[in-house]
């Protein structure tokens, strides 16, 4: 039995890595008794498989991983017993059962992530046409950066990596919920980005880029960032549909 796991990651815990999130789920098993497949050889594992690491400093209410059982089990039983195990900013929100093929797996069928990036209070001064310079930065014909790869640097066309991007004013129940909302102005911007292996946009950069188009600075830690979800890609015919990773369960 395959299962898909939904957590949240917030609070101080937007400070802990991707490796110390990964033990930290290994250990949360192993808490709950709950039976996970290990892999053979010498140096057995748990069979678990995230979908995109998230950097240290953002927060998120859309983490996925997957995990293969021993047996099968109750989904929500499954999650109330993750959950029990949880220390506050992280919280176990969704288990679903997914098929068990190469193609299903999570790390595979990212394709694009969902922000809400808010700019940190009192550290950023925008111009006062700033909506407009935004539109007419989107409405390029491209805009080409030097993008820093694991290798090397090159320059790479991201606009047609920016599915969509808007301005968003945040009110007072907005910024209630948004994790970092007391830190936060009410100016922010909301944005789905390709993601993934060959593909993957950070937001930060998006920003950092329309900043300098725009002409206005972006300080050190001026940034808030928040994936509200990760999605997969499940158009046809080369027409995109965006769907988050906790939609796509194993049909009975």
């Amino acid at each position: 039995m395959r299962i898909r796991v939904k957590f949240t990651k917030t609070g101080c815990l937007k400070y802990i890595g991707h490796l110390d999130v990964m033990r930290y789920f290994q250990k949360a098993f192993r808490r709950a008794e709950i039976p996970v497949s290990l892999s053979e050889g010498f140096s057995p594992h748990m069979l678990m498989s995230f979908a995109a690491p998230l950097g240290v400093g953002k927060t998120s209410s859309g983490e996925y991983f997957d995990v293969d059982l021993k047996q099968d089990m109750d989904t929500e039983e499954v999650r109330e017993r993750l959950q029990a195990q949880m220390a506050e900013g992280i919280s176990v929100v969704g288990v679903i059962v997914i098929p068990e093929d190469k193609a299903n797996k999570c790390m595979t069928l990212v394709a694009a992530a969902d922000y809400t990036v808010a700019l940190r209070k009192g550290k950023v001064q925008l111009p006062e046409n700033w909506k407009e310079k935004l539109q007419a930065f989107l409405d390029q014909p491209s805009v080409v950066v030097m993008r820093k790869t694991k290798k090397s640097e090159q320059e790479t066309d991201i606009l047609p990596w920016i599915y969509k991007m808007r301005p968003v004013m945040l009110d007072e129940k907005a910024m209630s919920e948004h994790p970092s909302g007391a830190e936060a102005d009410p100016v922010a911007f909301r944005m789905v980005l390709s993601s993934g292996s060959v593909s993957n946009l950070k937001p930060d950069l998006v920003l950092e880029t329309f900043a300098a188009y725009a002409g206005f600075e972006l300080p050190e830690f001026s940034l808030l960032i928040h994936r509200n979800d990760i999605m997969a890609d499940i158009g046809k015919n080369g027409k995109r549909k965006l769907v988050p990773l906790g939609e796509l369960r194993k049909q009975s």
